[in-house]
């Protein structure tokens, strides 16, 4: 099935708006209540997928998060979506060819408004020698293998090629012309922004009877269900439920006992796009005395342009919000004057951020000493079962979310004897998910069209309705007023940091947060009474 080809309503999908009315609702009829079939708690890229996964099988779903969606390691990625290249340099073939086609289902089936063809151009600067080169090259190959092999259509990823010097330097005019003899030009899948990808699924979710309920903190789980605490009121509950999905990612560890985790922490800077120019294509720069590892410099069309990413092993805790340390933001700013022609310094970065990848431990197996770095952890994902009959999934990557969840809820209906379809997710389209054609032919302007997709003119016409909502909310960032109160309405925002740090990025750079907070204080007002 794929998304429908006719012209679609200028309003949200029936059922998929999620507002602060409907959260007491649910969360009433939820505590306390009836077992529901599946209890999911996080609500990550691969706990909304779980939730999704169940209620589009006909299982009735609750799953909550102590925060909001996407509140952890889903939200600080580098947007892409992996094809698996970087696997197949490791042999880690399975993850690879999973990757590419978990890339095809994303950028071709179930959300191609959100998921783009990305250009990328690795610059052949003196410190890449012609071996390193052509390892780069036969890599890039390989890549277009496996989007042969995922059986991802050309016209969605074209092929790489080799580029001259002065065409690398017209896609990357920034590149440092002395001793550049060329390039190389591949593609991968691209998302316009993780978090709304996160809160396309959760709203998916809703859409099949999810109940969705965020602000809502697990303190205990069991085979049956969980202890729960309201985490607006303070007041705490029992949720029972025939199975549980334990999907907290880097936290799962804390609720279930004997799950290790080893966060490998991934950092990016954020840049003023006017710094580095123009853009066209994003950038793979080689890192110095390294074979296959790269920095990428990530144009966002948005005014900033991220670059990324570090591989640290994180062994003291792991904090709410992660930061972003000095030792990461030199190093990367090295990289940069390895390649570019204008200095990047430490003045210049606007804003940096840091997620947690929640990779299993699996040193304890590989026997005593052993510690690898976390660059050679497995990115494979794990689905376990405790001994109460908790389902944990961990490990994984944003690109192969969907498969992850299924792996989960797959568990849960065979160890729990649940009675549930197969899951129909692979071709399940996302809230405003079309073809291109249907897409392109939108009466909205293409970054809303990138962002919301089909319920693209819905929002452009709260602007239309009152000229206010159609300013942007501060000067240099292309979000809009009526993108904040849309997030009110029918995206599940409860507060600001929900508006700024999640359904919009505004709040990745700090002093345009500060700029943005009473617009959003407003907004939020206004949009409180539609709950």
């Amino acid at each position: 099935m794929s998304p429908s080809s006719t012209a679609p309503p200028a309003h949200p999908a029936p059922g998929s708006s999620l507002t602060a009315a409907r959260r007491r609702h649910e969360l009433t009829r939820t505590v306390g209540g009836p077992a529901v079939d599946v209890l999911v708690v996080g609500l990550g890229a691969t706990g909304a997928g779980a939730a999704l996964d169940a209620a589009a099988r006909g299982l009735s779903v609750a799953a909550v998060d102590a925060h909001d969606l996407a509140f952890g390691t889903s939200r600080w990625s580098s947007k892409l979506i992996h094809g698996g290249l970087r696997y197949l340099a490791s042999a880690q073939l399975d993850v690879a060819h999973e990757s590419a086609r978990e890339r095809g289902v994303l950028m071709e089936r179930t959300a191609p408004h959100l998921v783009h063809a990305q250009p990328f151009v690795l610059p052949l600067t003196p410190l890449v020698s012609r071996p390193q080169a052509a390892l780069a090259w036969a890599g890039f190959r390989a890549g277009d293998t496996l989007r042969l092999a995922a059986r991802t259509a050309r016209a969605t990823l074209p092929a790489p090629r080799r580029l001259s010097a002065a065409k690398t330097r017209h896609l990357a005019p920034v590149l440092r012309g002395a001793g550049l003899r060329g390039g190389l030009l591949s593609w991968d899948g691209r998302v316009t922004d993780d978090a709304r990808l996160v809160t396309a699924i959760a709203r998916t979710a809703a859409a099949h009877g999810a109940r969705i309920l965020t602000r809502v903190r697990a303190l205990e789980l069991t085979g049956s269900g969980a202890r729960v605490r309201d985490e607006l009121t303070g007041e705490e509950g029992e949720i029972r439920a025939r199975a549980v999905i334990n999907a907290s990612g880097v936290w799962a560890g804390g609720l279930v006992d004997g799950v290790r985790i080893r966060p490998s922490r991934g950092t990016h800077l954020v840049l003023r796009s006017e710094h580095l120019g123009a853009l066209p294509a994003g950038l793979h720069i080689p890192i110095p005395g390294e074979t296959n590892r790269f920095v990428l410099v990530l144009p966002q069309g948005d005014g900033r342009t991220y670059v990324g990413l570090t591989d640290e092993p994180v062994d003291d805790g792991i904090p709410d919000v992660p930061e972003a340390p000095e030792t990461d933001i030199g190093f990367l700013l090295d990289v940069l004057g390895s390649a570019l022609d204008v200095p990047v310094h430490r003045r210049d970065v606007v804003g940096a951020f840091a997620g947690l990848r929640p990779l299993l431990d699996t040193t304890a197996a590989a026997g005593p000493g052993a510690r690898p770095g976390t660059a050679d952890i497995s990115r494979k994902h794990a689905v376990l079962t405790s001994p109460e009959g908790v389902i944990t999934v961990v490990g994984g990557k944003l690109t192969t979310y969907r498969r992850m969840a299924e792996d989960a809820v797959d568990a849960a209906v065979t160890t729990r004897r649940l009675a549930a379809r197969p899951s129909p997710t692979a071709s399940l389209p996302l809230v405003g998910a079309a073809p291109p054609h249907v897409l392109t032919a939108l009466r909205a302007p293409r970054r809303l069209v990138h962002r919301y997709g089909t319920e693209a003119p819905a929002v452009h016409a709260l602007g239309a309705q009152d000229p206010r909502l159609a300013e942007p909310v501060l000067d240099g960032n292309p979000v809009t007023r009526a993108e904040l109160l849309w997030a009110v309405h029918h995206e599940g925002a409860l507060d600001t940091a929900d508006l700024l740090d999640r359904r919009t990025r505004i709040g990745l750079v700090p002093q345009d947060r500060a700029t943005a907070l009473d617009t959003a204080r407003d907004l939020l007002g206004e949009g409180g009474t539609a709950g």
